[in-house]
C-alpha cells in the first residue's frame, strides 16, 4: 500500500507527527507502508518498529542508521516515538471501517 491509502488519523497521527521531529524519521515511516496491507496492518507494523527501536541496547547506532550519521536529540527522539506510540493506542480505538480516508477519485 501506499502512504496515500492511510486514514487520515493514521497518516497525521504518524507520519505528520514524525515530519515535527525529522524530515529522515518521516522517511522510514513512508517506507514502511509499502510492506503493509491496510491500516491496521501499517499501526501493527509501526508500533513493531518504534518498539524495536527502543529496545535496542546500542540505541545510537539505531540514531546513526536512520539519521544518515546526522546528529538529532536522542531525548526528543524517545520523546517522538512515545508519544507515536500513544497516538497509535487512540488511532486504534475507532475501527479501521468507521476512520476517515482521503477520497482521491
Amino acid at each position: 500500500m501506499d502512504t496515500d491509502d492511510l486514514s487520515i488519523p493514521t497518516y497525521n497521527g504518524i507520519l505528520s507527527e514524525a515530519e515535527k521531529f525529522n524530515r529522515d524519521l518521516t522517511l522510514q515511516f513512508g517506507l514502511l507502508a509499502s510492506q503493509c496491507k491496510d491500516d491496521d496492518d501499517y499501526l501493527n507494523n509501526a508500533e513493531a518498529l518504534i518498539k524495536h527501536w527502543l529496545g535496542e541496547k546500542n540505541f545510537e547506532y539505531i540514531i546513526e542508521e536512520l539519521f544518515f550519521g546526522n546528529n538529532v536529540n536522542k531525548i526528543e527522539f524517545k520523546k517522538t516515538l512515545n508519544i507515536i506510540l500513544k497516538n497509535i493506542t487512540e488511532i486504534r480505538k475507532t475501527p479501521m471501517k468507521e476512520r476517515e480516508y482521503e477520497d482521491w477519485g
